[in-house]
C-alpha cells in the first residue's frame, strides 16, 4: 500500500481530480472493467479510480515479468480487486489470465498490447460481440487494433489511448525514455558516457531514448526504416545508418520499434565482444532470442536480468531481462508523474465509452479532443501553471479567412 500512496502522490490528475469527481458522480456504476495492464503502483491508482466510480475490475498482467507483486496483493486484499498477475508467469499461465477476463465477460476492455482484444475476437467471438468498446494502451496494441479494423472484424469500437497527444508525447517520449535508461542501468550499471549506444526505432519512444543517452554522454546511432523519421534524427543530431553498419559499432543496443527480428543472427554475427542488447518494445521479438540460443555454446545468467551468451569464437553478448521490456522487468516502469496523464486519459475514455455506448460503430477512434484537452489542463493545475486564453477578437481572427 505505501508504494501505491508513493505513486497516487504524484499522480494527482488520476488519484485526486478524477477520482473526486468519479467518487460523487459514479459514472461507472455497475460496469465491469476488464484490464489487461502492467500491474504497477500507477496502473493500482487507475484501478482504484474506477473502481470509485462504480466500476467492478478484473485485472490481469500484460507482461509476465512485469508484475509487481506486492501491488498485485494490496489491490486484492485492500480494494477488492480480482486479479490474475504474478511475476515470473509462463506464457501458459499468462493466456490463461487474460482468457479469465474475457470469460467475466466485461462491459469495457483496457489493453496494453492488444492480446486481450485479440484473445476475445479470436476465442470469444459472441462476448467481443457483446462489449461496449474498448481501449489500447500502447503502440504495439494499436497497429493489431488499426490491423483488426482494415480486415473487417473489429467488433467493438476501440479507442486508441495511445495516440492521445498528453499519451503520447510525454508516456512514449519521457516516460519511456527514462525508464528505460533507468532499467538498463539497474541491470548492469555499466557507465554510458562515452558508450556508443544504437536505438532502433526514431518513434516518440526512440526520441525519448536516444536523447536521454545522449544526455548522458553516450554517442548515439539510430537505425531507422521510415525514410522521414530518419531525417528527423539526422537533424537532431544523430548518426543514422543500417542497423548492420551499427552492429558493428555499437555497445549498447535498445530495440524500440514495435516490429520483429529487429536485431537478429547476422547483426549478432559482427557485434563486438561485450555487446548489451536491450529491448524497449511491448513483445520480445524484436531482439530475436532464437537466433541468440542457437549460435551460443553456452549461457549463464551472471546477474539479475543479465544473459551472458558465448559464442563460438569467445565473444559474448549480453542479454537483457530475456528480450523483454526492460524498464519493467529490470526498474519499475514510467515515472509516476507520466503515467498520470495516460491513466487520465484511460479512465475518461472508459468513461466516454459508456457515455456513449451504442452510439459508436465498431471501429478504432482517437482519444476526443476535449479528453485530451482536459487531461493537459489538469495536469497543468497540479503543476500550479496558467496558461493564457484567446479573446473574444482573437477566436474571431482565427476563425476568419479574412485580414
Amino acid at each position: 500500500m505505501l508504494q501505491i500512496e508513493w505513486a497516487e502522490m504524484h499522480m494527482p490528475v488520476v488519484a485526486r481530480f478524477i477520482r473526486e469527481r468519479f467518487e460523487r458522480e459514479k459514472p461507472l456504476k455497475d460496469v465491469r472493467v476488464g484490464a489487461t495492464l502492467h500491474v504497477t503502483k500507477e496502473t493500482a491508482a487507475l484501478v482504484r479510480t474506477l473502481v470509485a466510480g462504480g466500476a467492478e475490475v478484473r485485472l490481469a498482467a500484460s507482461n509476465p515479468l512485469s508484475t509487481q507483486d506486492e501491488v498485485a496483493a494490496a489491490l486484492a486484499r485492500h480494494d477488492g480487486v480480482e486479479v490474475c498477475a504474478w511475476r515470473g508467469m509462463s506464457e501458459d499461465e499468462y493466456f490463461s489470465c487474460i482468457r479469465w477476463v474475457a470469460e467475466w465477460e466485461p462491459n469495457i476492455v483496457i489493453d496494453d498490447g492488444g492480446d486481450l482484444h485479440a484473445t476475445l475476437h479470436k476465442e470469444y467471438p459472441d462476448v467481443a460481440g457483446r462489449v461496449w468498446g474498448g481501449t489500447e494502451e500502447t503502440t504495439t496494441g494499436v497497429i493489431r487494433l488499426r490491423a483488426m479494423e482494415k480486415e473487417g472484424v473489429l467488433r467493438y469500437p476501440a479507442i486508441a489511448v495511445n495516440d492521445a497527444k498528453t499519451k503520447t508525447m510525454f508516456d512514449n517520449r519521457y516516460g519511456t525514455g527514462q525508464s528505460t535508461i533507468d532499467g538498463i542501468l539497474r541491470a548492469t550499471n555499466i557507465l554510458l558516457a562515452g558508450k556508443i549506444v544504437v536505438v532502433a526505432g526514431y518513434g516518440w519512444v526512440g526520441r525519448g531514448i536516444a536523447n536521454r543517452a545522449r544526455g548522458m554522454g553516450a554517442r548515439v546511432i539510430v537505425t531507422e526504416v521510415d525514410p522521414i523519421k530518419a531525417l528527423e534524427a539526422v537533424m537532431d543530431g544523430f548518426d543514422v545508418m543500417p542497423m548492420m553498419e551499427a552492429a558493428r559499432r555499437g555497445d549498447v543496443f535498445i530495440t524500440a520499434t514495435g516490429n520483429k527480428k529487429v536485431i537478429r543472427r547476422e547483426h549478432i554475427e559482427v557485434m563486438k565482444d561485450g555487446a548489451i542488447l536491450a529491448n524497449a518494445g511491448h513483445f520480445n521479438v524484436e531482439i530475436w532470442v532464437p537466433d541468440l540460443e542457437e549460435m551460443a555454446v553456452s549461457k549463464r545468467v551472471i546477474r539479475p536480468n543479465v544473459t551472458e551468451y558465448r559464442l563460438p569464437d569467445g565473444r559474448r553478448i549480453y542479454l537483457l531481462a530475456e528480450g523483454r521490456l526492460v524498464n519493467l522487468v529490470a526498474a519499475e516502469g514510467h515515472p509516476s508523474e507520466v503515467m498520470d496523464m495516460s491513466f487520465a486519459n484511460q479512465a475518461l475514455s472508459v468513461e466516454y465509452l459508456v457515455k456513449n455506448r451504442g452510439k459508436l460503430e465498431p471501429r478504432l477512434y482517437m482519444v476526443p479532443r476535449e479528453v485530451d484537452e482536459e487531461v493537459a489542463r489538469l495536469k497543468l493545475r497540479a503543476l500550479g501553471i496558467e496558461i493564457d486564453r484567446l479573446t473574444e477578437e482573437q477566436k474571431e481572427y482565427l476563425s476568419s479567412w479574412q485580414l
